[in-house]
């Protein structure tokens, strides 16, 4: 029965009754509290026609529409703050006037009246203003004693942020705020808005009765930031972080925006991306051509190639819904913009369209991001393999030489080192190619030649094939994750980071340098796993823990997988005018030899002769074989 009462009060049509009822209760009493401070003779009462009793029902029916009228109803009370005090006094005040309109012509205006009635406005604000803070505070108290999805959840920093963040969430149904956590000592067991503040040891009693952590430390330093989430995740909390200040002060989110704890966070790496993006001469203003357009790279390369203005930019992507994404999204890019994008369905085995495309738009620089990446596939798929990584960059670089294109980066991997797969063999390959063409190239043409040069690096975070969409959706899914190795280590870098030291490599390339990206400490897979896990809340299902949430299942090594990734061959490298970026010393091949070996691969694609063409890219790539 109560709780059916509770659920009337709490619908709108009820609600709105009830505050109609108080308010004529609040006006009635204030009418006669009025009088009875400014009155001292009883009698002296009749003496004034607006304040006999006869007319305490008019008045109330006058406050009341005006009330109606100014939309006094209309706002939710669990929502109202400082501000409404304000609004009620100035619909008071229109009853004030209305009320001098009703003396003037009934009645007669004296200084007593007056008095009677600045005392009322005061009064009648001041009761109805503190009944409705009373009423949010009951209806929000119901509203959390009642609903049946609330959130358990504990603010993480009692400074400025965190204060902001719980008066943003009070007036939200979705959470209940426990208490505050906080490092500093002098915090404990002081209160903000009624609301506890403890000791980061609270948080491991309390362990089974928290959903969700919010960190609201955007100040804070990262290498504390990261200390904290490690802790909060190895306890199998849920946590969620507002954004960062820069963020908040860019008006990109507010403090009540509430995000998921990054991969980079949880990875441990910082990005080392600097807000400030030099420009680059060889792209500004100039036509740049971006081949696989819509991948992972390719797309950032040309989101930030934007940033560089240059007069064309040219997507060239074969996979149509790819092709259509990153053109719409450059296109809204394009207000402050004078480029022109070019969307361009094709591929770069197509000579005699590329040929055409390059010298009828002058073509100053290709960034090449088009490849076949995912190594079960390429191992599946030998020869499609061999034709897109090799005998197209062979056709693309051809081009470039002989059209004197000013600049062409090709992009690697780090499966090309050493590589114990047919895709790594062939991004190898791919930059023999390179090479020869950057020899021929510098000796050939000295300064008008064009600069041929290779970045290579490893794993970029979410993108195509990567570990962690995968994690996430078999998170997600209930599990498991699939793991092919307890001992799998890889590297890391995000993927705007990769694509802007890509193109800062574009102003210091001379020709024939293979650089490489430093990509911070490599991460152990198994470790990644568990701690995506644990992020999201949950537990790992294993031996020590039988009833955990998501197992981790080993599958086995996928054939031409490798436990660890490196991104030099010999142990030389060299650095650059940006900490970043290093340059590899290595062997290369002859143009002749280069030239001898696509004929021949030419021959098997033809033949789809996958044993010879296989056979012969381990000659060319003597580091690989067939039996690895």
């Amino acid at each position: 029965m109560n709780k059916l009462l509770i659920k009337y009060f709490l619908e709108y049509k009820y609600r709105r009754l009830i505050l109609v009822l108080i308010d004529v209760f609040i006006i009635s009493s204030t009418f006669f509290l009025t009088i009875w401070i400014t009155l001292k003779d009883s009698s002296y009462l009749y003496n004034y026609t607006i304040i006999q009793p006869k007319y305490l029902l008019p008045l109330n029916i006058l406050i009341i529409t005006i009330y109606f009228i100014t939309g006094q109803y209309n706002s939710l009370a669990r929502y109202i703050g400082s501000k409404a005090t304000y609004v009620i006094a100035a619909r008071n005040l229109l009853v004030i006037f209305s009320l001098l309109i009703i003396y003037f012509f009934f009645g007669k205006i004296s200084l007593e009246s007056l008095k009677l009635l600045i005392l009322f406005w005061v009064n009648l604000t001041f009761f109805v203003s503190i009944t409705r803070f009373i009423l949010k505070d009951i209806i929000t108290g119901l509203h959390e004693k009642y609903a049946n999805n609330k959130k358990n959840v504990v603010i993480y920093g009692a400074g400025n942020a965190g204060a902001k963040l719980s008066f943003s969430l009070q007036v939200d149904n979705e959470y209940n705020i426990n208490y505050f956590i906080d490092d500093s000592r002098k915090l404990w067991k002081r209160t903000i808005d009624g609301i506890p503040i403890y000791s980061p040891i609270k948080l491991d009693q309390d362990i089974n009765e928290i959903d969700i952590v919010l960190l609201a430390i955007p100040s804070a330093p990262r290498y504390k930031r990261l200390k904290i989430i490690k802790n909060l995740s190895e306890k199998g909390l849920n946590i969620m972080q507002i954004p960062s200040l820069n963020d908040i002060a860019d008006g990109k989110a507010t403090v009540n925006t509430l995000i998921p704890i990054s991969i980079e966070d949880l990875l441990g790496r910082k990005s080392k991306l600097n807000k400030k993006f030099e420009k680059i001469d060889k792209i500004k203003q100039k036509n740049i051509l971006v081949t696989g357009a819509g991948g992972s790279i390719g797309s950032e390369i040309c989101r930030q190639i934007l940033e560089q203005n240059p007069s064309k930019l040219f997507l060239l992507e074969r996979f149509e819904p790819s092709l259509y994404s990153i053109n719409k999204i450059l296109k809204k890019k394009l207000l402050k913009l004078n480029t022109e994008i070019i969307p361009i369905l094709g591929d770069i085995d197509d000579v005699a369209y590329l040929r055409t495309l390059i010298i009828e738009n002058n073509i100053n620089v290709i960034f090449n991001t088009a490849a076949y990446k995912h190594v079960p596939l390429v191992e599946s798929n030998p020869i499609q393999g061999i034709k897109n990584n090799c005998v197209s960059t062979f056709k693309l670089c051809e081009l470039a030489y002989q059209l004197k294109v000013d600049q062409l980066i090709h992009i690697s991997t780090d499966k090309a080192v050493r590589p114990s797969n047919v895709m790594g063999a062939t991004k190898r390959f791919s930059e023999l190619i390179v090479q020869a063409f950057a020899n021929i190239s510098n000796e050939e043409y000295g300064n008008k030649k064009t600069c041929f040069s290779m970045v290579r690096f490893g794993n970029v975070l979410n993108s195509s094939g990567s570990v962690v969409p995968l994690f996430k959706e078999q998170i997600k899914a209930g599990g498991p994750i699939t793991l092919t190795h307890e001992d799998v280590i890889r590297y890391f870098m995000t993927i705007p980071e990769a694509a802007r030291l890509v193109i800062q490599v574009s102003r210091i390339a001379k020709g024939g340098e293979i650089f490489l990206l430093d990509m911070g400490e490599p991460v152990k897979i198994k470790v990644l796993a568990e701690q995506m896990i644990k992020l999201s809340g949950l537990t790992v299902k294993d031996n020590e823990n039988p009833n955990g949430d998501i197992e981790i299942k080993i599958t086995g090594l996928r054939p031409g997988e490798k436990l660890y990734e490196e991104l030099l061959i010999s142990s030389k490298a060299i650095k650059t005018s940006n900490p970043q970026i290093f340059i590899g010393e290595e062997d290369s091949l002859s143009m002749d030899k280069i030239k001898e070996y696509i004929e021949l691969f030419k021959t098997h694609i033809k033949n789809n002769d996958s044993i010879n063409a296989l056979n012969l890219l381990s000659i060319i790539v003597p580091e690989w074989s067939q039996e690895k």
